[in-house]
């Protein structure tokens, strides 16, 4: 394995519960989500690890993950992908889709 997937490897597995959106700086849809992302990290705490990766710097990951739309929201949950949303979601509906993995 090459070291970018070794790092998105480890980025997964960083928590029992993780969320990784992958968005564009170019993308008004990411754009809007920012702040909503940002606001769902403060709402869940240690709780989960929130990680957003930029699809032109990181190419070869998204390649791999099969990302085609931005943004595109993975949750993991123990290092596999229980859930998966591309396009602009409601922010209430995307923290209680990630509270329900918690437990």
């Amino acid at each position: 394995m090459d070291n970018k997937t070794d790092n998105y490897k480890s980025l997964v597995e960083s928590s029992p519960l993780v969320m990784i959106e992958f968005f564009a700086t170019w993308c008004g849809h990411c754009q809007r989500m920012m702040p909503v992302v940002e606001q769902i990290r403060e709402l869940v705490g240690t709780n989960a690890a929130i990680y957003q990766l930029d699809i032109d710097k990181n190419e070869e990951t998204a390649n791999s993950e099969g990302i085609n739309a931005t943004p595109t929201f993975i949750i993991y949950r123990d290092g596999r992908p229980v859930w998966r949303y591309s396009g602009e979601i409601d922010g209430n509906i995307l923290l209680q889709k990630l509270q329900s993995f918690m437990n």
